[in-house]
């Protein structure tokens, strides 16, 4: 199964997004984007709610734990 890091990639890149603008979309450091999608840190429960949210995914597949995007 995917890693955060790619899946974080996969969603970001079907927006259209650069990593600078999905972390303002967030409230975020410009930085804090690359360091998700290369596995260098984990989010927050917070951010990975937010992250979900966005992209309109279930945690489950946002972290790698199911391949159906789907929320139940």
């Amino acid at each position: 199964m995917a890693t955060l890091g790619e899946r974080l990639r996969e969603l970001r890149k079907t927006k259209n997004l650069k990593r600078e603008e999905l972390a303002e979309i967030l409230g975020l450091g410009p930085r804090i984007i690359t360091f998700y999608e290369t596995n260098d840190r984990d989010p927050s429960l917070k951010v990975l709610l937010a992250l979900a949210d966005y992209f309109n995914v279930s945690l489950d597949y946002l972290v790698g734990r199911s391949d159906d995007p789907a929320r139940h």
